[in-house]
């Protein structure tokens, strides 16, 4: 995975921003889906990204009572400290918190790094001094803020990444971090404070297995955000493809699926209750694809520009000249417009729901999803509480 969505979020964020005003309103409201949620058992947990940037969270945006968790991106690490990342995340954590007063369940976390984010992780990491250093300046952040927890985004321990320097001792250095953090954090609740969260964001793919040492991380952490999308992206794989399939289909060249990686992040010692499911609220589109297959697995194009949240796709692709098909091995639905020969790999409520099947089914800890902004409507996340069997998503 490249990171693609967040790339593009970070140029875009404020045409998203703009939508999410507009439709707010139309937010439903939920019960409160975090009620005895919990990482070893009960209610499956929603956990949501919101990547504001630049702008302000508007009053009402936010659908407290429909989520377990938000995690805000990202702030940054400068010379080995935390800090904030965009102009405005004080009033957007004011924001957040205030959120509790209507779900007093709800907690907020900070999430660092992220793929454009993560060049500072392996300095920090290195040393019982730099961890020290970076510890102490997330713990002044979370009391600052009053937060209840820290995501680590480190794209990606011992790879580049988006250039990013990175070591081979990386692998190491990134459960030494946790647990120093995990440490601060027992330490912080038993002097009295807040019971603080810990998790991580965590590549789906065999590679970042290898690179980490999932076992020992998956004792230290509360959750592992498993970023089961990004399998296919334009520019980086020279065919289509789902981006999120639930399933292998048999046809897939490079046999990919998030069941795949839920599978391997077991067998590497990560407890099922501990593995939040990733959504993906957007989309990938290919150019100059060939109607064989209506697209699937053909080869294509990067599209320059091409930005497709899923408001977006529902606004402007779907009824208009793009077909969808659904792929039943897959689980998976894709969109074919053979007069524009595009193909578009994305998410949508029937795919959802048979996520939210397989998390029971399963027994994962429940779903998160990047991002908030990407669907405004809140067609989405309501289809996302229906599934786990949180409301009536009505």
């Amino acid at each position: 995975m490249q990171g693609f969505a967040e790339e593009f979020l970070r140029k875009t964020g404020a045409f998203a921003r703009r939508c999410a005003g507009m439709a707010a309103a139309a937010l439903l409201v939920f019960p409160l889906a975090a009620v005895a949620a919990t990482a070893t058992g009960g209610t499956p947990m929603v956990v949501a990204y919101v990547f504001p940037q630049d702008a302000l969270v508007q009053p009402g945006e936010i659908d407290a009572r429909a989520v377990t968790r938000i995690n805000y991106a990202f702030a940054d690490i400068r010379d080995g400290r935390m800090g904030t990342g965009y102009a405005h995340d004080a009033e957007n954590f004011a924001a957040l918190t205030a959120l509790r007063k209507e779900n007093p369940s709800l907690t907020v976390l900070v999430s660092v790094g992220g793929w454009l984010g993560s060049g500072g992780f392996s300095d920090a990491a290195l040393t019982k001094t730099s961890r020290k250093i970076f510890i102490d300046s997330v713990m002044e952040f979370l009391r600052r803020y009053d937060l209840d927890g820290l995501d680590i985004d480190w794209e990606y321990p011992g790879m580049a990444g988006a250039g990013h320097k990175f070591r081979a001792a990386d692998k190491r250095n990134f459960t030494l971090l946790l647990a120093d953090l995990r440490e601060r954090f027992d330490a912080e609740k038993q002097r009295g404070g807040k019971r603080l969260y810990l998790t991580i964001a965590a590549g789906a793919t065999q590679d970042f297995l290898d690179h980490t040492q999932m076992a020992r991380v998956a004792r230290l952490v509360d959750t592992v955000n498993l970023m089961s999308y990004d399998y296919y992206e334009p520019g980086s794989e020279p065919i289509t493809g789902h981006h999120a399939a639930l399933f292998t289909n048999p046809a897939d060249p490079n046999k990919l699926s998030a069941d795949d990686s839920v599978n391997a992040f077991e067998q590497a010692g990560v407890p099922a209750a501990k593995i939040l499911l990733g959504v993906p609220f957007y989309g990938h589109e290919w150019g100059d694809v060939a109607e064989s297959a209506h697209g699937l697995y053909q080869p294509g194009k990067e599209i320059p520009g091409a930005y497709a949240p899923y408001s977006v796709i529902a606004s402007t692709m779907l009824g208009h000249g793009y077909m969808r098909y659904w792929d039943a091995a897959a689980s998976a639905p894709y969109l074919y417009n053979a007069e524009k020969r595009i193909f578009v790999s994305y998410e949508d409520p029937e795919s959802i729901a048979a996520k939210g099947r397989y998390v029971l089914e399963h027994k994962l800890g429940g779903i998160m999803f990047w991002d908030y902004e990407g669907d405004p409507s809140g067609t989405l996340l309501r289809a996302v509480d229906a599934s786990l069997g949180l409301g009536t998503g009505q």
